[in-house]
């Protein structure tokens, strides 16, 4: 794919934004690849995404975004927006715990091509369990130990930060990490820190999710990718999928199952984080795919 500016915004809906984003497009020749629109009536937000061919606008992305201000600023104090460089590598840092499968599959993913430029920078594991997959990708594995007490657990996640904010990566993906943030790096993260989590959420928040399900005789199970906030389990949803089972299914048979599920669901909304095409107001997401 060629090199492309990507155009991510969101402000409060009027008539006119649409024409004025084209018009700033067209005046500077730019060839729009992509242009993706949704005007949410609960909350009277705009949301669009731009994929612009970047040979034809004649400038570099500096320039570009210092000219785009003039315009978000006609559109109110309250436009959020942003423009991206597809050729510009993201970096990636990975938490993990002792569940290896998404793990295998992103490193398999991005060994493979199969996403756009990014870079694993670190695997950062609170137990050393995954070392060897992680290492046999070329990518650092950091083991650190997590107290058995939560209330321990304080210098632990100071170390993780340490290593993260060092990196200051466009992602932070939680790849069944489970450990609960602390409510600071939920704050610090925002926007940037995925999760997995091995339910369709709503249903099943929490531990042992699969255990919830069998106990109460569910016919689908999921998983859920989301940001990660504050709030359990509750963040803004980028994607969502489900595996029918019926009652022969075992917690075992689901475990494994849903390990499908859990795989593809969160290498989709990584992709879709990377590339620019998750937008978030409020409590939730819209999602260009």
């Amino acid at each position: 794919m060629s090199r492309r500016f990507v155009l991510t915004l969101g402000c409060p809906d009027r008539i006119g934004i649409v024409a004025r984003i084209a018009t700033f497009l067209a005046e500077l020749g730019g060839t729009i690849m992509e242009a993706a629109y949704h005007a949410d009536s609960d909350s009277n937000w705009f949301f669009t995404r731009q994929s612009v061919d970047a040979a034809s606008i004649g400038m570099e992305l500096d320039e570009l975004r210092r000219r785009f201000e003039r315009v978000a600023a006609e559109l109110g104090p309250e436009t959020d927006w942003h423009i991206a460089d597809s050729d510009e590598p993201k970096d990636v840092v990975i938490l993990v715990s002792k569940e290896g499968h998404c793990l295998h599959d992103l490193l398999g993913r991005v060994a493979s091509g199969d996403y756009p430029p990014v870079r694993i920078r670190a695997v950062i594991g609170n137990h050393d369990t995954l070392r060897g997959m992680t290492e046999a990708h070329d990518v650092p594995f950091y083991h650190v130990p997590f107290p058995a007490e939560p209330s321990e657990r304080g210098p632990a996640f100071d170390e993780v930060a340490g290593i993260v904010d060092d990196i200051d990566p466009q992602a932070i993906v939680l790849a069944r990490f489970m450990q609960v943030l602390p409510d600071e790096l939920c704050t610090r993260w925002a926007g940037r820190a995925l999760n997995i989590h091995h339910s369709f959420l709503p249903s099943f928040v929490g531990a042992r999710p699969y255990h919830q399900a069998h106990i109460r005789g569910v016919k689908l199970i999921g998983a859920t990718c989301h940001y990660v906030t504050a709030d359990l389990d509750e963040g803004p949803i980028i994607e969502q999928d489900v595996i029918r089972v019926d009652h022969t299914a075992t917690v075992r048979d689901m475990v494994r199952q849903g390990r499908d599920a859990e795989k593809l669901v969160l290498a989709r909304g990584l992709r879709w984080h990377l590339e620019d095409r998750v937008l978030v107001h409020g409590g939730r997401t819209v999602v260009f795919t």
